[in-house]
């Protein structure tokens, strides 16, 4: 008994994800178009991240050791 509840439930939980584009609400619309903008963005473009918002990862990996540089912040504790 547990066993096929456990497996409708995790059916059920699947059978959930939306895969419909994103519409708003009725009676809502969406933002005011920004100033300068030449058109109304849709859903999808007001869902894009800035690359501001979330950079590129940078790796730099090392091909040799390196000497620190002095650092004169670098001061003992009083």
């Amino acid at each position: 008994m547990r066993k096929s509840v456990a497996i409708a439930a995790a059916l059920l939980l699947a059978a959930c994800g939306q895969k419909a584009d994103l519409e708003p609400l009725a009676g809502h619309d969406l933002p005011p178009t920004p100033y300068g903008a030449p058109a109304q963005p849709d859903s999808e473009d007001l869902l894009k991240l800035d690359p501001l918002a979330a950079p590129d990862r940078s790796v730099e990996l090392r091909k040799r050791s390196e000497e620190r540089q002095d650092d004169p912040f670098d001061l003992p504790p009083e």
